[in-house]
């Protein structure tokens, strides 16, 4: 019997053998088949963190240009108040110099110019002597300590008036002075 046994030992070690080697295959096969898993899980996770992050990337790069923008204009805003803070202080000295009752005067014969028949002029008390030679032909001059950079020409009845005023015509060209100073500070 013991050549019946070396030769069912012999044949249960090669079963066991070729059971090994296949299980030990089989493993194989599936450590290389969850390691690709692995590595294609790995490199799509790489791939999303890279997307999130150039997603942050270009979110955070819009977020400082949309504030630099922002700054920019706001400095704009600021830079164009201040010279309409200017124009305006440069408005107001007009009075004191000696080419104001030259302006006044033209301020007036514009707004007389648009009634048929005025028959009175208004304008700050200090800018009536400017104003008298216009009034030689009947016309009232009238006093009104709020009208210091401009006229009002009151048609016949007083129903119709024109006010011509430095400080209105500021305030109605502004938009389009403000574009040209714009234009050349900024270009």
């Amino acid at each position: 019997m013991s050549k019946l046994e070396a030769i069912l030992s012999q044949e249960v070690e090669a079963e066991i053998q070729a059971l090994l080697a296949e299980a030990k295959a089989k493993a194989e096969a599936l450590r290389q088949e969850a390691q690709g898993r692995a590595e294609a899980l790995l490199a799509a996770k790489k791939r999303a963190l890279e997307g999130q992050r150039q997603a942050a990337l270009r979110r955070a790069e819009s977020a400082g240009e949309l504030l630099l923008a922002t700054a920019r204009t706001e400095a704009r805003g600021e830079v164009l108040a201040q010279v309409k803070a200017r124009v305006r202080e440069a408005l107001l000295s007009l009075p004191e110099k000696p080419e104001w009752p030259e302006v006044v005067r033209k301020l007036a014969e514009e707004a007389l110019s648009a009634l048929p028949e005025p028959e009175a002029l208004v304008s700050h008390p200090e800018n009536l002597p400017h104003l008298e030679p216009l009034a030689r032909g009947g016309l009232e001059l009238r006093a009104d300590p709020t009208l210091r950079l401009g006229v009002r020409a009151v048609g016949k009845g007083g129903k119709t008036q024109v006010e011509n005023a430095l400080e209105s015509r500021l305030e109605r060209a502004w938009d389009a002075l403000s574009s040209r100073v714009a234009q050349a500070l900024w270009g």
